[in-house]
């Protein structure tokens, strides 16, 4: 184990399997020469080549079409969308192919390319680069959603997506890249549709994604201090989702409480709520907590832009609803 940035965590992935499959290529904006704009990509062309590390037109649509094509002729594509607020001009691609190409020729097609995009608040990067659309994706039948919240599940989350035979939408955070953790070296896979167990709990369970584990993390130890035990569970992959260890987690706390960057109405929060009042609703003793963004475009003022989404105090007093609800404080 090291500790490494979560940032180059990805790029240890990368490297790995560019250097096991030469089938795995990498495309996308400014992921070449310039290393990508945070630099996950850094110096994959000049050990790889520009044939299989290639900049692209600023064109999403048909960066994720190139993805298609190039997986369904053998090749193991890592295209990459800068933001994901620009996933949208893409959507055709994803919603009228990728995902249904398996289906439409009765599973004689498969698509194994990985689409990384970044999204999320933070740095001040204004309403068009902030956004957290993973519930849009989610919803899609055929397509895979992954959102590692550490560096080692970074590493491990990509490896198994590159591995994949399906096509894998996999979101990274803005204000992940730089957090520092634990990596085992050599090859790491972390399968996908299993969720985590950050911290071990039995007052209230804090089912997150991404960021929002860091986040569910230090509410954790805020609420220790006060006597409540918090379990923090990591969904990382959000389709499939690992219903079972959420529903477990949920049924030995009696309590939950759902955190997701994703704008409150609508969003994945929902979909992680409603699971756990279909599958565990005997066992509750309050009403589900969801947290999400609030339902505005996210501010650009340094100011306000973290006012808009959930931190560690707005998770804690969520659990200690929950807990007040149930008469244990």
């Amino acid at each position: 184990m090291r500790e490494l940035r979560y940032a180059e965590a990805l790029h240890e992935s990368l490297v790995s399997e560019m250097r096991r499959d030469p089938r795995v290529i990498v495309f996308g904006e400014y992921v070449g020469i310039y290393g990508g704009v945070f630099k996950v990509t850094k110096d994959l062309q000049q050990e790889f080549g520009a044939e299989r590390v290639r900049d692209t037109p600023i064109a999403e649509e048909a960066i994720v079409g190139l993805a298609i094509g190039s997986s369904m002729m053998g090749l193991r594509p890592v295209c990459e969308i800068m933001y994901v607020d620009f996933l949208p001009l893409a959507l055709d691609q994803l919603i009228n192919q990728a995902s249904l190409m398996h289906y439409i020729w009765a599973g004689q097609v498969q698509l194994p390319f990985v689409l990384r995009t970044q999204g999320g608040a933070g740095g001040a990067a204004g309403a068009q680069h902030s956004k957290s659309l993973e519930a849009i994706v989610a919803h899609i039948p055929g397509l895979k959603v992954v959102m590692p919240a550490t560096p080692a599940d970074a590493k491990g989350l990509l490896t198994a997506s590159i591995r994949d035979p399906n096509p894998v939408v996999f979101i990274e955070h803005k204000m992940l890249y730089n957090t520092r953790g634990p990596v085992p070296e050599g090859e790491h896979l972390v399968p996908l549709g299993v969720a985590d167990i950050k911290r071990p709990g039995g007052d209230v369970s804090i089912v997150a994604t991404s960021r929002m584990v860091l986040e569910a993390l230090r509410a954790a130890e805020e609420l220790e201090r006060d006597g409540v035990s918090a379990e923090v569970v990591d969904v990382r992959t959000l389709r499939p989702l690992d219903v079972a260890t959420i529903v477990a987690s949920v049924k030995r706390t009696h309590r939950a409480v759902v955190v997701n960057e994703g704008w409150r109405t609508g969003g994945f929060g929902a979909e992680l709520a409603a699971v756990i009042a279909e599958e565990a609703f005997s066992y509750l003793d309050a009403p589900v907590q969801r947290l999400g963004a609030a339902d505005l475009p996210v501010p650009y003022s340094p100011g306000l832009e973290p006012a808009s989404v959930p931190d560690a105090a707005a998770i804690a007093r969520a659990a200690r609803s929950a807990l007040r609800a149930a008469d244990l404080v």
